[in-house]
């Protein structure tokens, strides 16, 4: 099978595992707070929302190099399929983000209420408001340290795949080069073939003018 082929095959394969990622993940983002874990759930958000934000990424990337990989198939039928592919990858990444923002909303919606009924509970006082505040600040050290870790995490990833996107740009200008250069090669040749058959021609010429003499 032709690499081409094989290689837009995998990237659809990628493309449909991370989507479905993404969206386990706005859905997430979206049920915070409905545990009745209002502060813990707060301090998941940048971490859940970070991972979407990588996996939006991602996806951004396997557009443009589904976009470069379309044009190179066998045949006109292929690369029009997969175009119409690119489009409605388009459309699913526009709907992503929409629903990562409709998410949030969301969110923040149900961790405000639960934030407020534990505020209730914490200055209500009594032996259980002090035990929850002291499980309270335990829990938040831990996930201030966690989230640190994550994030760090997460710019790295960022990065590599910038990488990978101002690579792929290299790749393609460099490709183009190759193909001018050829293109000057074969002119090349034609005229230096084209100069030997004249330069042949006037020797000729030349010998005949010679013997007419």
């Amino acid at each position: 099978m032709d690499e081409v082929v094989l290689a837009v095959a995998d990237l659809k394969k990628e493309w449909e595992q991370t989507s479905v990622q993404v969206r386990e993940r706005i859905k997430a983002i979206e049920a915070c707070g409905n545990s009745g874990r209002g502060t813990e759930e707060a301090s998941s958000l940048p971490r859940l929302n970070g991972a979407v934000q990588d996996g939006l990424a991602l996806l951004r990337s396997m557009q443009f190099k589904l976009d470069l990989l379309a044009p190179q198939l066998p045949t006109f039928k292929e690369s029009e399929s997969e175009q119409a592919t690119l489009n409605s990858w388009k459309d699913e990444y526009q709907s992503l983000h929409l629903g990562l923002r409709n998410a949030n909303f969301q969110a923040k919606a149900n961790i405000r209420r639960v934030v407020q009924e534990e505020r209730e509970l914490l200055f209500g006082g009594g032996e259980e408001s002090t035990v929850r505040r002291r499980n309270l600040q335990t829990k938040a050290g831990m996930t201030s340290a966690a989230e640190s870790i994550t994030e760090s995490l997460r710019r790295t990833r960022q990065l590599m795949v910038q990488e990978v996107e101002r690579s792929a740009n290299i790749l393609t200008t460099f490709e183009q080069s190759t193909s001018v250069l050829k293109e000057a090669e074969s002119e090349y040749k034609g005229l230096h073939f084209l100069l030997m058959r004249t330069r042949n021609l006037l020797t000729t010429m030349n010998h005949q003018d010679v013997m007419d003499r």
